[in-house]
């Protein structure tokens, strides 16, 4: 009886039990961790990728200056004034996205921002004249516009002045074309 008593008292059943309790709370634990160390992992490689593709945007949505900026005393008043012309050249950038250039538009197109010694106007009138283009108002890859800018009303340019046009795009970085009026001032100046 003694035998049989003793049989039904032992515990190594139940030890072998507890212990693969432990060893499935572990693994769950574990597997808990795992999943939330490979959510992170995928949650800040997607982060990564937009930062990167924001950032191809921006730069491929850039416009560039072709050739050098022109300035017509048209009035032949030996200063630049709201009656004179500052004409340039632009094109897209190579790989860039097709930006508006519509003069008339609110939304969506090129801003220019004059400055000068005296003042800093934002959104300056300007005109476009297409060189190369393909019928729209989109400035496209192979496409080429002058722009001309009549310098603010009240904003006058003379000898060795220095003038910023701020050409600034619905997308892409901003454009500074800043330039210093000659000691003389010609009736036509081209300033590189």
């Amino acid at each position: 009886m003694r035998r049989l008593f003793k049989l039904f008292n032992r515990e190594d059943g139940i030890t072998g039990l507890e212990t693969a309790i432990i060893l499935i709370a572990f693994v769950i634990v574990a597997s808990v961790f795992a999943f939330v160390v490979l959510s992170t992992g995928l949650f800040s490689a997607e982060r990564g990728k937009e930062t990167v593709f924001a950032g191809l945007e921006k730069a491929r949505g850039n416009m560039e200056v072709r050739g050098a900026l022109t300035v017509s005393d048209t009035d032949t008043n030996g200063t630049i004034d709201s009656s004179d012309e500052i004409v340039f050249n632009v094109a897209l950038a190579a790989g860039g996205f097709p930006i508006s250039l519509d003069p008339t538009a609110y939304t969506n197109t090129v801003v220019i921002n004059w400055i000068d010694a005296q003042d800093r106007i934002p959104d300056t009138p300007f005109t476009v004249d297409w060189i190369l283009t393909d019928g729209d108002d989109l400035l496209e890859v192979g496409e080429l516009a002058q722009v001309t800018v009549n310098p603010p009303a009240g904003s006058t340019l003379s000898e060795n002045e220095t003038f910023t046009l701020e050409v600034v795009p619905p997308s892409g970085g901003t454009n500074l074309i800043e330039r210093t009026m000659p000691p003389s001032i010609d009736d036509v100046m081209d300033l590189h």
